[in-house]
């Protein structure tokens, strides 16, 4: 339920003072790294819900939602205030800094496009390139708390056959094919996103006769290769939290069907196969009863990076054969 928000909290400079903190010891961190796209804020001082990312001198600044009604037009002022204290502190201009409300999902309310028009852009990482898109849609094209799986992932690729699974733009793929992998398919349902995981491996230079992309429902996907005996060495699945797409047979509810979904990889794993799962569900718990007899290390620890203060912002598991 809404409730009135108590007088609107202008307290920017209490807002800035930590974005500044913040901003000063990740700059230096992320130089040291060769980190070039990062997280500076989140959430940090309570009566600023925002999370700050940084993208190559650009800025994705995203509101949540928490509730609160907020006078006429003061809400307005209040975006307008944060905007010009980001820009301010990590010095880039207004135009330079993209700002999205997050609204609470509720029941089978799924995020989608923003209705704003195409502003694409390349940033680099791990010494790859990715196109990001900071206003079309709600993501940006580039988890950034999966940078250290993505690495994991790089170092474990060579000689491999690689499915990566709910594969989005595919930079796992662009990371398993940078490690020389054998070969790989990502698998999604969205015309969308296989295009732009297209795009990005040619941006990396990936033979796409190796690196093949099908556009499927996982699910059925995943019954085809089971009944066909197909093999993989890596299999990387990082699913939704829900889905509801039309295009799919039935819906997806990850903390329901995750036993089955894993099931179904196990499966697929060449013997010393290596399965990475990850999902960013908070209230998530792993059914460990029912890999009893598989070997499995919670990851999470390890995965999520320093630039990120909420380190349940996901759990990552890692399964072998």
């Amino acid at each position: 339920m809404s409730s009135l928000q108590p007088p609107l909290n202008t307290d920017f400079p209490a807002f800035g003072n930590r974005l500044r903190k913040n901003w000063r010891h990740l700059r230096r961190w992320a130089q040291r790294e060769g980190v070039t796209c990062f997280r500076v804020y989140e959430r940090d001082v309570p009566q600023f819900p925002l999370a700050v990312d940084y993208y190559e001198g650009r800025v994705h600044l995203q509101e949540f939602d928490t509730g609160w009604v907020h006078a006429e037009g003061s809400h307005d002022t209040w975006v307008a205030g944060a905007v010009d204290t980001v820009g301010e502190i990590l010095q880039v201009s207004p135009t330079a800094i993209h700002y999205k409300r997050r609204e609470r999902q509720r029941g089978t309310a799924q995020y989608g496009k923003t209705g704003r028009s195409r502003d694409e852009f390349i940033v680099h990482e791990g010494g790859y390139r990715f196109l990001v898109d900071l206003d079309r849609y709600l993501d940006t094209g580039l988890f950034l708390d999966h940078r250290m799986t993505r690495r994991m992932v790089g170092e474990r690729a060579r000689d491999k056959r690689v499915l990566n699974l709910f594969a989005y733009t595919a930079s796992f793929t662009v990371y398993a094919s940078g490690g020389h992998a054998r070969s790989s398919v990502s698998v999604d349902l969205s015309n969308t996103y296989q295009e732009w995981a297209r795009r990005n491996l040619l941006l990396n230079d990936a033979d796409l006769t190796r690196h093949r992309l099908v556009r499927a429902d996982v699910f059925a996907f995943l019954r085809e290769a089971v009944a066909h005996g197909e093999q993989y060495d890596l299999i990387v699945m990082d699913p939704p939290t829900f889905s509801n797409s039309k295009k799919m047979q039935g819906t997806l509810d990850i903390q329901r069907d995750h036993v089955a979904l894993i099931q179904q990889c196990l499966r697929l794993l060449a013997p010393e196969g290596e399965l990475f799962f990850s999902t960013n569900l908070r209230s998530f718990e792993l059914d460990a009863d029912a890999f009893a007899n598989c070997a499995f290390t919670d990851l999470s620890a390890r995965t999520v990076p320093e630039d990120f203060r909420n380190k349940r912002i996901h759990r990552c598991w890692h399964f072998r054969t």
